[in-house]
């Protein structure tokens, strides 16, 4: 820790460089009064780091906690420290082209307000979403309704904006509340960012289709009067993702490409496995199409890096360490290590080392090496003690009772944590709770040991798991606060998507005696559907041919998923026997938003 430039102030000013404006006080709320940001809850990191908190994070908590309105370049301006990412507005001729427009939509609104109050109030005549990650898209209702302009995105995008959000979205969302911990105290022995930003808003999610799709890197639009020239990324940070260059402006947008810290090839909430060798790949690619055209280069979460020089050191340490993260990994791996043993054995370059955004802030090496061995070799490791496990409550029981019982299992891992082993104390304490999760001395001690561990972390998510791993140890489950599946989201979906989202709620087992099939026939789009009910799986078909099905539905898409919500079915258009629909919700099973997740 000692030998990290610390003295390095180059950070502190390029995220104060161009200060504009401040929103005071940086608290907004929901129409009902209810607080769905509050960046000032963030000023008692107006001090050196404490005990109870990572120096080289809290550092980072410093910078990413500055909030305001700032300018980039002529023409360009951001406001960061209104949620988890930024939100840039680009001026044209009549408007402004609004970038990423935050999560919520009530932090974007606040957002363009301060950007209006201070360079006047300005239309918003083009909305571009880098990628299809929800804090990139949800608060665009917030800046536009979308009439008559432009909605700009990366080929792909409303697949995987929808999807992520919808298909596991429930799972996804219970875990961010621990990944960003929402319901942690804002302290110095709680949470104090998530090393990407501070945490994510609570506010009203939106989304409005996109009019142009970027198909092809070296595309160019021009919006409002302002050139842009695209780089399609897909495979990066998201499935779905672009660079651009604004020419006559000198400025390039790395999207989440190329942030001051290190990213995640899987994130701790869960999602597809990203792909660090195209990454650097695209990286690489970006250099070489926009370096001598820009002299500033910014992104959708932290500050600007200004400079042509400074701007390729940031982009080529950047591509380096996915390169020799996905490189080592692959080397190690065909050597016969494990996950587990590569991220043990992994060291970084110590160039990279000294380059603070390349440090594990939001990512880490250690989970960034075991999502590039699963991305090539899954989740078993080729040991078949590892093939046909116990799942953790019963293998938990087995442990407890080969080592003596519960209270001895507590007493050995207390030993554990006197001699500074907190990992293995945490393991031995993990296997107590699960056998018996009403052994408070094995809880109380666990939640110490959580606290510890992450109040040590250097990085952001681990330590908001840690810590809210001892919330829900010592205070119970706390729900995620955040609904991922808003109506336009859902609105959003395509036809094939409702029907995918509808069979992975089939509850296999009671289905497995039903056998049915309906034709859906949609009046508004023309399209036709058949779901099959075979085997307790619900299979669905575009275009059938012609057979015998037990029911036929004619309806329109909104009225397809008032159906799915309860609504309507009687006054359905249909031929056929329509208790085959009682049948199938009789076999859906609801999402369960709150489950335990350190707990049995």
């Amino acid at each position: 820790m000692a030998d990290l430039p610390f003295h390095d102030r180059t950070d502190f000013d390029n995220a104060e460089r161009g200060f504009v404006a401040k929103l005071s006080p940086a608290v907004i709320k929901a129409a009902d009064g209810r607080v769905v940001w509050d960046n000032d809850s963030y000023d008692f990191l107006d001090t050196e780091a404490p005990e109870g908190a990572h120096p080289s994070l809290w550092r980072q908590g410093r910078l990413c906690a500055k909030q305001g309105l700032f300018e980039v370049t002529d023409g360009i301006y951001q406001v960061r420290g209104l949620d988890l990412s930024n939100m840039t507005i680009v001026e044209g001729e009549t408007g402004v082209i609004v970038i990423d427009p935050l999560i919520s939509t009530e932090c974007a609104a606040a957002a363009l307000r301060l950007y209006r109050d201070n360079r006047g109030d300005r239309p918003v005549t083009g909305v571009i979403y880098t990628h299809s990650h929800g804090d990139h898209f949800g608060g665009v209702r917030g800046v536009t309704d979308g009439e008559g302009i432009p909605i700009i995105a990366p080929a792909g995008f409303m697949e995987h904006a929808v999807s992520e959000n919808v298909y596991a979205g429930i799972a996804m969302s219970r875990r961010s509340v621990y990944m960003y911990g929402p319901a942690l105290p804002r302290s110095a022995e709680g949470q104090i960012g998530c090393g990407l930003g501070m945490t994510n808003s609570t506010g009203t999610m939106s989304l409005i289709v996109p009019t142009v799709d970027i198909t092809r890197t070296g595309q160019q639009e021009t919006v409002d009067g302002v050139r842009i020239v695209f780089q399609l990324t897909p495979g990066t940070e998201a499935p779905a993702e672009m660079n651009f260059l604004f020419p006559d402006r000198r400025a390039l947008c790395m999207a989440e490409n190329a942030t001051h810290n290190q990213h995640n090839i899987l994130t701790l909430r869960g999602a597809v496995v990203r792909d660090p060798r195209v990454w650097a790949r695209y990286l690489t690619e970006a250099i070489a199409l926009f370096a001598d055209q820009a002299d500033v280069a910014f992104a959708s979460h932290h500050w600007p890096t200004w400079e042509r020089d400074n701007i390729v050191r940031f982009l080529s340490q950047q591509r380096d360490m996915y390169a020799y993260l996905h490189d080592q990994t692959l080397r190690l791996m065909n050597r016969g290590l494990t996950g587990i043993e590569i991220a043990e054995t992994m060291q970084m370059p110590p160039a990279l080392e000294q380059a603070w955004h390349t440090h594990g802030y939001y990512g880490s090496v250690s989970h960034n090496v075991k999502a590039v061995y699963q991305r090539y070799l899954g989740w078993f490791d080729g040991n078949p003690a590892h093939l046909w496990e116990h799942p953790p409550v019963e293998q938990a029981r087995r442990y407890v009772e080969c080592l003596g019982g519960s209270a001895a299992v507590v007493g050995l891992a207390g030993r554990y944590v006197k001699e500074g082993d907190l990992r293995f104390a945490a393991t031995l304490l993990n296997h107590a709770v699960f056998a018996d999760e009403h052994d408070t001395d094995a809880r109380t001690l666990l939640a110490e040991v959580y606290t510890v561990l992450g109040h040590g972390s250097e990085n952001g998510t681990w330590r908001n798991f840690y810590l809210m791993g001892a919330l829900e140890l010592t205070g119970g489950i706390v729900p995620a606060d955040l609904d991922v599946t808003s109506p336009e989201m859902i609105e959003a979906l395509a036809t094939e998507q409702i029907f995918d989202s509808l069979a992975i709620r089939v509850n296999g087992p009671q289905a497995w005696n039903e056998h049915f099939a309906i034709d859906w026939h949609l009046t508004d789009s023309g399209e036709h559907h058949r779901t099959t009910m075979s085997n307790g799986a619900l299979i669905q078909q575009s275009d059938p041919p012609e057979a015998t099905v037990d029911l036929t539905v004619r309806l329109t898409k909104p009225q397809l998923l008032g159906l799915l919500a309860g609504k309507g079915a009687d006054s359905l258009d249909h031929d056929g026997d329509m208790g085959v629909l009682r049948r199938l919700a009789a076999v859906l099973d609801d999402p369960k938003p709150d489950f335990a997740i350190v707990t049995p």
